[in-house]
């Protein structure tokens, strides 16, 4: 008989100020993981390095590279859900973990073909290709568009974000703006909620649109705090992103916790025999 589909995870409501409470649990599990967690951070301070080094002068490229990078940020930050997990029912969260969460994730599933199993992966390669199709748009924009060749950040801002005439900018902003809104929204509480439960890939999406609805004004001011303290690792010349990016994924979990009331569906575990019930 085909297994029948789990209830949707109810979702909860929050005080505008909440997102600052997961950035300061988010910092408290950065210090207590030490070098683990910081290691995320220098991870992606170097890809981010590579992308500058083969972007090169073609800033059209960077710009697009960059902000189409961090679309597929909440896959990245897979291994600091698992290790915020970990410590809040005080089990290690060191290497292994992140070891096991890549590469032993579902090792109690037995069925490996089923979408179940690829539903991480799934929505990863959506996110992919959500970022690849901005890069591609991105670029367009910025050499199709621009009065000049746009070879460098400061070509791009005389020619782009300070040009008397045209709307080159607002155009560019807007299209980011228009991709950015809804990966946001199917994306904030998504690879959480489906590292931590068995639940569907759309009814992971599901949830975390009606996180955005439900709580308008502090998902307003997630999405912002995020995207500031992205900007203040990118211009530290992305120095900052070894600590920027840490936080913000132990900080994603907690905002997961807070918003989702997962408890009553089954646990997605990585080794069996070693968690508590669904219900804990």
């Amino acid at each position: 008989m085909p297994s029948q589909t789990p209830a949707a995870p109810q979702v909860r409501t929050v005080s505008f100020k909440q997102p600052l409470t997961w950035l300061t649990l988010g910092w408290r599990d950065m210090a207590r993981s030490g070098w683990v967690s910081v290691a995320h951070g220098v991870a992606i301070a170097v890809c981010g390095a590579l992308i500058m080094a083969i972007a090169g002068p073609r800033f059209w490229l960077l710009a697009g590279a960059f902000s189409g990078f961090f679309v597929v940020a909440p896959v990245l930050a897979t291994s600091l859900y698992s290790m915020s997990r970990a410590l809040e029912r005080h089990e290690p969260a060191d290497l292994n973990l992140v070891l096991k969460t890549w590469l032993n994730w579902q090792d109690s599933h037995i069925n490996k073909w089923g979408n179940d199993y690829w539903c991480m992966f799934q929505f990863g390669a959506l996110l992919a290709l959500a970022a690849t199709g901005w890069v591609v748009t991105s670029a367009a924009l910025i050499t199709l568009l621009a009065p000049v060749p746009i070879l460098g950040p400061m070509d791009f801002v005389q020619h782009v974000v300070l040009a008397k005439e045209g709307s080159l900018f607002t155009l560019w902003l807007a299209m980011g703006g228009f991709l950015a809104a809804p990966i946001f929204a199917s994306s904030v509480v998504a690879m959480p909620l489906l590292l931590d439960r068995r639940v569907t890939l759309m009814q992971a999406v599901q949830t975390s649109w009606l996180v955005v609805l439900e709580n308008p004004i502090p998902m307003g001011i997630w999405s912002a705090t995020i995207m500031v303290l992205t900007l203040l690792g990118l211009v530290t010349a992305l120095l900052g992103l070894i600590v920027v990016i840490p936080v913000l994924g132990h900080a994603s979990w907690y905002a997961y916790r807070d918003l989702v009331d997962a408890s009553q569906l089954p646990l997605r575990e990585s080794a069996p025999g070693n968690a508590p019930k669904a219900g804990a």
